[in-house]
């Protein structure tokens, strides 16, 4: 009879170790075939690992954070038809098997006021000569600190003074009253507040955005160009083509629009899509655009790729938008949508706020973020009216892109928003 050992299956395509995210057994637990029994993260994508066969688990492999290679142990399970070795036993230190009246050896014979324990029953008194008494000295301390004592109700003779010559200060108060937190304060001002503290280990999809980003922010010159859109027609169009679908049918939010718009500039502007490999020094420019958009998630920030997004129209972006993005918030997604974006859009939607500066995708040259849509008075034709307005965040590798070419770029996205006609232009790639 052997057990049945689960390794790290190969998850994804040079994919070399993965990370354990989430155990969904405990050792002793029961399982049947099928049954998931760990979640491990590789890259960007989070995999569900099955277990092959039915039994006991006896035994797994590490703990949630931890780093294990494609091929190593990642579970033992004991299978249906086979007894599961009892764990061997731990033996307990040799002082620990002593009777519970008999003390241990290796301790000192307890001592009694005034009186050491010698052979026997026997009481011997201490001889006064050896013990040395504990000299008292009046403490030192300011007027004031001495007048906080008597108002706190501390014993200045139970305060280590740290001030000049043990010399008791307003400090070494305060230390003591923080360290009991039960004592009663009549000074109100200084009553001690419990500091909760509750340490997260960074683990799974968020400790990846954590090293990606730093990699991005320390690898990568950012330079951040910001625009503002006027949005008002768009938004009378986008309202006017939701009203004609249908329920079961995918809404136009400004994300659709914006992904038209950015592929149209890229026509015009192709060194925007594109990957650099700043090891070899080669940027490599892309022909089909295949759109990066940002997307939050329970578990952290992710990116699922609109392939081909040159090639669709307004309706199938949406349609195409909106299954990836319920994909990656019910965790259904595959490692083969979350990779290979050549341009990524970030939105925080309703929160967008004014400006910001976004990081970019690496190994992509420039993101395109988007502002909350406010309403500002706007002059148009010499007079002021009402307009629905937005701020265009985008960054870019300085290494890469020039300032003048990533203005003209959004510009560019920015007339075809403004005269949403243009949008539906074919794109002539």
């Amino acid at each position: 009879m052997s057990s049945y050992t689960v390794k790290l299956p190969d998850v994804g395509e040079g994919v070399a170790e993965a990370e354990i995210i989430e155990w969904h057994v405990h050792i002793g637990d029961h399982i049947d075939e099928d049954d998931v029994i760990v979640d491990v993260m590789t890259d960007k994508a989070t995999v569900e690992l099955p277990s092959p066969v039915g039994g006991t688990v006896s035994w797994l492999g590490g703990d949630i954070g931890d780093t294990v290679a494609v091929g190593a142990s990642l579970v033992t399970i004991e299978t249906e038809n086979q007894e599961v070795p009892a764990p061997s036993p731990v033996e307990a230190p040799e002082n620990l098997n002593l009777p519970a009246s008999t003390p241990p050896a290796d301790l000192p014979p307890p001592v009694a006021d005034g009186l050491a324990v010698g052979e026997g029953d026997r009481a011997v008194p201490l001889d006064a000569s050896t013990v040395a008494p504990e000299p008292k000295h009046a403490p030192t301390a300011a007027p004031a600190v001495r007048a906080r004592a008597v108002h706190l109700g501390v014993d200045l003779g139970s305060v280590n003074g740290t001030g000049q010559g043990g010399r008791v200060l307003h400090g070494d108060l305060d230390k003591l009253i923080t360290r009991s937190p039960a004592r009663t304060h009549p000074d109100e001002s200084v009553r001690p507040r419990t500091d909760q503290i509750e340490s997260v280990k960074i683990t799974g999809l968020r400790r990846h955005i954590a090293e990606r980003m730093s990699a991005a922010k320390r690898r990568i010159p950012h330079f951040t160009y910001v625009e503002e859109i006027d949005v008002t027609e768009l938004e009378l169009l986008r309202s006017a083509l939701n009203a004609e679908r249908s329920e079961h049918q995918a809404k136009l939010s400004i994300l659709a629009f914006l992904m038209r718009g950015v592929v149209g500039a890229v026509s015009d502007h192709p060194l925007m899509n594109a990957r650099f490999d700043d090891d070899a020094g080669v940027v490599h420019r892309h022909r089909s655009v295949h759109l990066g958009i940002a997307v939050q998630t329970a578990r952290g920030l992710m990116v699922p790729v609109v392939r081909d997004a040159d090639r669709r129209d307004l309706w199938e972006c949406a349609t195409e938008l909106a299954r990836l993005s319920e994909s990656a918030r019910s965790g259904r997604i595959k490692l083969d949508e979350l990779t290979g974006s050549t341009i990524t859009i970030t939105s925080l939607g309703a929160l967008g706020g004014i400006v910001s500066t976004p990081v970019i995708n690496a190994p992509e040259v420039a993101i395109v973020g988007v502002n909350k849509i406010v309403v500002r008075p706007v002059f148009v034709d010499g007079l002021v009216a009402p307009r629905k307005v937005m701020n265009l965040s985008s960054s870019f590798d300085h290494r890469v892109i020039d300032g003048a070419d990533a203005a003209a770029f959004i510009q560019t996205i920015r007339r075809r928003l403004e005269t949403p006609a243009l949008l539906f232009l074919p794109s002539d790639r």
